[in-house]
């Protein structure tokens, strides 16, 4: 079944100490663009994003935004700079000694010097952060992908209802196309008449002059070749494959078959039906810019 390029996807992880947020939206756009959106200590993880937007659409212009948060800081150490520490110590010592000053070094006083206590934060394990990013990923996708589907539903019971009634709309060309050669005969007789009254007039030549308009406004081969594109349009729309290009194309062919149609017809009744048919093709047309 069709999908549409339309859809958006979003999904929560709390794991690790760490809360991810991945969201993914997506709008028409004739081939596939994808932008991701990532602090930038995780730009490592941008490709990835991208090669695994790139397994679930062919076409459309993509966002993605993954956010992190951490819960639990693990990865935070506190430091102690020894050296320094004891440095202080000495010149404290040294101070003591000199000045006779009480000895009332305490290790809160020590720990307030500049520097000598500090953080340090560890990197992140990559291979860690790639397995929660295809967890988080993962689902987000997959709403994305159900959105999707669910709008390409929507398109192919409102693009199947237009083709059926262009394929009324061939039959109906179909039936009445032979009946305006009569039509023309007929008309062709009564001017003939007309003109000469009762006089005789040459059979043959009205023949051939029935038979030329007949050949000049036959539509057999347009009638076939419209029905074999309406049948191959819907057998697309129910596959599995990305499909939009293709129907595109369909469409403009069809189109082609009712112009031809149309300018080879000249009765009213096919006129009137090949305007109705062209109108529901513009409507088709429409409508496969949002099929991926």
């Amino acid at each position: 079944m069709i999908r549409s390029m339309t859809g958006y996807g979003r999904a929560l992880l709390e794991k690790e100490g760490m809360e991810l947020t991945f969201e993914v939206k997506s709008v028409n756009n004739r081939y596939l663009d994808a932008s991701v959106r990532l602090p930038r200590a995780f730009l490592y993880l941008e490709d990835k994003i991208k090669k695994e937007i790139a397994n679930h659409t062919s076409r459309g212009k993509v966002d993605a935004y993954l956010t992190i948060n951490v819960i639990e800081d693990k990865l935070t150490k506190v430091t102690v700079n020894y050296s320094l520490f004891e440095s202080y110590l000495a010149v404290f010592e040294e101070v003591k000694e000199k000045y006779g000053l009480r000895d009332d070094t305490a290790v809160s006083t020590v720990m307030k010097i500049p520097d000598v206590v500090g953080t340090r934060s560890e990197e992140e394990d990559e291979e860690k952060m790639t397995a929660l990013l295809r967890e988080v990923m993962s689902a987000a996708l997959d709403s994305y992908d159900a959105m999707r589907a669910t709008e390409g539903a929507k398109l192919y019971e409102d693009i199947l209802t237009k083709l059926d009634r262009i394929e009324e709309i061939r039959c109906e060309i179909a039936r009445l196309s032979p009946e305006s050669v009569k039509a023309y005969e007929e008309r062709l007789r009564e001017r003939i008449e007309e003109l000469l009254g009762n006089t005789e007039y040459d059979e043959t030549r009205v023949i051939t002059e029935v038979a030329l308009y007949a050949d000049k406004v036959a539509v057999d081969e347009e009638i076939t070749r419209l029905a074999s594109h309406l049948a191959q349009f819907k057998s697309i729309m129910k596959g599995n494959a990305p499909a939009g290009r293709k129907l595109d194309f369909l469409t403009q062919e069809i189109n082609r078959e009712v112009n031809t149609i149309g300018s080879k017809c000249c009765e009213l009744e096919i006129t009137k039906l090949v305007v109705e048919a062209k109108s529901e093709i513009e409507k088709i047309r429409e409508q496969i810019q949002n099929v991926e």
